[in-house]
């Protein structure tokens, strides 16, 4: 599928299909407020995520990409439906085991780096074991730097990072436990178009080489065009995918979800 038309809004069954699912969701929803002030982020949202994949999360504003990725990822609660990773029912459990989760089996990529100013890159990349009390595993930390080519770059702290090192350095960091999915939130926003491309080769790189999966909430159709697939919402609500996504087609996917949801868009 290369370009969506109205009528192909539907949704569809994508390569990824025949992959075991990382992430799934279930009659996802979730309201904001209550009475006359509610707002319905989102309204009952089924969509798997394959294992091993790189896939965009894509809609006009206010579709509830965000809310669906902080629902998967463990970071909000859903008010009605179920999420899960891998076959853990994350909607069931308390905040403790939400902690645990996120510490040991999901990795963040968020647009603001989120570095800790006063340690080096090599510690900011390795926190997240220290702080589970883990080992470093050496033989997967310098797989990881050569391949987002930090290796000259582990004793400079952020401040003596361009832009895209310290994206570079944060996307170690949310490799290093070898966690089963990274969920990144608007990876290059903060980024010009050059250090945006190097971070979205790198995300793919960790996708094809390293056996990763990744799920990427981004507004920009050239980004999301590095996914293996894009995954679309509309009103909250997913509105269909394209899968080996070019701008073109992403482009041409949002403008028929604009076309028939516009006034519907929050």
């Amino acid at each position: 599928m290369t370009a969506l038309d109205p009528a192909a809004l539907a949704g569809r069954p994508t390569a990824e299909a025949t992959r075991p699912a990382a992430v799934r969701a279930r009659g996802l929803t979730k309201v904001y407020g209550s009475g006359d002030a509610a707002v319905r982020a989102l309204a009952g949202v089924d969509v798997d995520f394959a294992a091993g994949a790189f896939t965009a999360i894509m809609g006009p504003s206010g579709s509830g990409k965000s809310t669906l990725m902080h629902l998967l990822a463990g970071l909000d609660g859903a008010t009605a439906g179920t999420a899960y990773l891998g076959d853990t029912d994350i909607t069931a459990m308390d905040d403790r085991q939400l902690t645990e989760l996120r510490r040991n089996r999901i990795g963040f990529v968020f647009q603001s780096f989120n570095l800790l100013p006063m340690f080096t890159a090599e510690q900011n990349v390795v926190l997240p074991l220290e702080l589970a009390g883990a080992p470093v595993d050496r033989a997967w930390m310098e797989i990881l730097v050569s391949t987002l080519g930090l290796a000259d770059r582990l004793s400079h702290r952020p401040s003596e990072l361009s832009g895209g090192q310290q994206q570079r350095v944060a996307i170690a960091r949310a490799l290093i436990a070898r966690p089963d999915v990274v969920f990144a939130d608007e990876p290059t926003g903060n980024l010009d178009s050059r250090a945006g491309a190097q971070v979205l080769s790198f995300l793919r790189q960790s996708v094809r080489e390293l056996g990763r999966t990744v799920i990427m909430v981004t507004h920009d159709p050239s980004a999301a065009a590095y996914a293996d697939r894009v995954v679309l919402l509309a009103d909250g609500r997913i509105a269909g995918d394209i899968t080996d996504p070019t701008p073109e087609a992403v482009l041409a996917g949002l403008d028929a979800l604009r076309s028939l949801d516009e006034p519907a868009a929050r």
